[in-house]
């Protein structure tokens, strides 16, 4: 079956994320064609990128334990759902670090994007997209976006609307499907270039 990783891209103390992330897990959990784990990043505490060969050219050799374990549980799945605030413009540096560490464990996979912040998270998932591009993902075109000031109360209490639940389920759906078209790709011997 499908497994499917639900990322949560925030480790901040107070981060809101949580609730989201258990929100997309808890959703997620009543489909049946696919299964969804959830991954929090606190659970692989991931120092500034410090293996000393690029993940492209590592070719899965990496050095520290640290590393092992996080690719491990990335080659597990099929496909993504990435939860991400949006600092600055951006999405948080705790996400990107992760994901700067792996490569080919990326390939070929879908992934979709629920975001959180002033507006929505709008702009921390346009940076997402560029990224995994460049990792031979291939990102869903729908997307939940989760603005502080409708959807949490006091900025704080997540409090979705149906609309977003229903986005959601569109984003689900996508992403199952493409994890699946994609698996010929991930189980034969393509060469990515870099």
């Amino acid at each position: 079956m499908t497994k499917i990783g639900i990322i949560l891209g925030s480790t901040r103390p107070g981060r809101r994320g949580a609730q989201v992330a258990r929100w997309v897990h808890e959703t997620a959990s009543r489909r049946t064609d696919a299964e969804f784990e959830l991954v929090d990043l606190l659970d692989h505490p991931l120092p500034h990128l410090d293996e000393p060969t690029p993940a492209p050219m590592s070719q899965g050799r990496y050095q520290h334990e640290h590393t092992k374990a996080w690719a491990d549980a990335v080659a597990s799945f099929d496909g993504f759902v990435m939860v991400t605030p949006e600092y600055n413009h951006s999405t948080s540096a705790v996400l990107k670090n992760a994901i700067d560490y792996l490569y080919a464990e990326w390939n070929n996979k879908a992934v979709g994007f629920v975001s959180y912040g002033g507006v929505g998270g709008a702009r921390a998932v346009e940076q997402l997209r560029l990224i995994c591009g460049a990792l031979h993902m291939a990102d869903v075109t729908p997307q939940v976006t989760l603005s502080l000031l409708t959807e949490f109360e006091n900025y704080t209490v997540f409090k979705p609307g149906a609309y977003s639940l229903g986005a959601l389920d569109t984003l689900l759906d996508q992403v199952v499907a493409w994890s699946a078209a994609l698996a010929p790709l991930r189980t034969s011997p393509v060469a990515v270039a870099v």
